[in-house]
């Protein structure tokens, strides 16, 4: 078992790597990931689940520790990077399938991997284990709702159906998970360590999935995609951060709320994109290299400030 959880740590720290190398797999040979897509709904599911089984009362105690912070970490979620969406999408005139899947992640809420990253900040753990499970539980309202008012022009969107689907893989599941820690407690704690490799594995499978399915529209569009991406997400970590730093949030929870907004749930955005645009591949694509690119950046970013001197206890010096 020592063995295994040194392996899983192993893949966890590589995690940018493993999901760049199946990416390239899958524009190499599509075929031997793309009948992965069925199951990409069922994958995000045991995701949620195995998020669900790893979340405490004491989670969501520091909303009551810290609420200014975390109100201001998923406000941020829901206002930055879906108000960021849609004016890159109308400032650079992005085509229809390409504009909906950007604003589609651009309204999912926090993804978990913001926790891992904020620890090798050195940011405020807490609170960014609060905003993801906040700015989670509300997502079955808030997603469909901000993408449903942001992107109708595009396309006719199924805002009910779309609050469906976020119960369904999102909701349900994390529910699930609490369920079952509550009832087995000690007889879990074994399996709760495995949780971070299946969702490695899980979203690293998603991603190659889509890529494999959309090979052809990301020969052609790819490129556009990616800078679309990379001004989303750095955007996000910046407007993120100065604005915890202008309502004086500290130094520790401005780097959480910075890494909180920046990097989202881009699995939910591949799951729901493969569920009601399957008419479309390509809609889904933003999800998948947004997937791939903030575990690029949220690593990268770390590392910078992780090297920097904390300027709240320099102050105090």
């Amino acid at each position: 078992m020592l063995n295994f959880l040194r392996f899983s740590q192993f893949i966890q720290k590589t995690f940018a790597f493993w999901v760049v190398l199946f990416a390239a797999l899958a524009m190499w040979v599509p075929e031997a990931f793309v009948w992965l897509k069925v199951y990409i709904t069922w994958m995000l599911g045991i995701i949620m689940f195995g998020m669900g089984m790893t979340m405490k009362v004491s989670d969501f105690k520091g909303v009551l520790k810290s609420p200014k912070a975390v109100l201001i970490g998923v406000i941020a979620q829901f206002l930055v990077m879906p108000g960021l969406a849609y004016a890159l999408c109308k400032l650079l005139q992005l085509p229809a399938e390409i504009a909906i899947g950007v604003i589609l992640v651009g309204c999912c809420p926090g993804g978990t991997a913001s926790n891992v990253i904020t620890y090798m900040a050195k940011g405020n753990v807490a609170l960014s284990v609060a905003c993801t499970s906040v700015s989670t539980l509300i997502a079955p309202l808030l997603t469909p709702a901000i993408f449903y008012l942001l992107a109708s022009q595009w396309i006719e969107i199924d805002a009910l159906s779309m609050l469906s689907s976020i119960l369904q893989v999102v909701l349900f599941p994390i529910i699930l998970g609490l369920i079952v820690r509550a009832l087995f407690k000690n007889k879990v704690e074994s399996y709760i360590t495995l949780m971070p490799f299946i969702s490695v594995v899980a979203i690293v499978l998603i991603v190659a999935a889509i890529i494999g399915g959309s090979k052809a529209q990301i020969l052609e569009s790819g490129l556009l995609i990616l800078a679309v991406v990379i001004l989303h997400n750095g955007l996000g970590y910046l407007i993120g951060f100065w604005a915890a730093r202008w309502f004086q949030l500290p130094y520790a929870d401005s780097k959480a709320v910075a890494i909180e907004v920046g990097m989202q749930n881009s699995g939910l955005g591949v799951a729901l994109a493969a569920v009601h645009f399957a008419a479309s591949p390509i809609t889904a694509v933003p999800s998948a290299i947004f997937s791939l690119w903030h575990n690029i950046s949220g690593p990268a970013l770390a590392t910078y400030w992780a090297s920097r001197k904390d300027p709240d206890l320099r102050n105090k010096d």
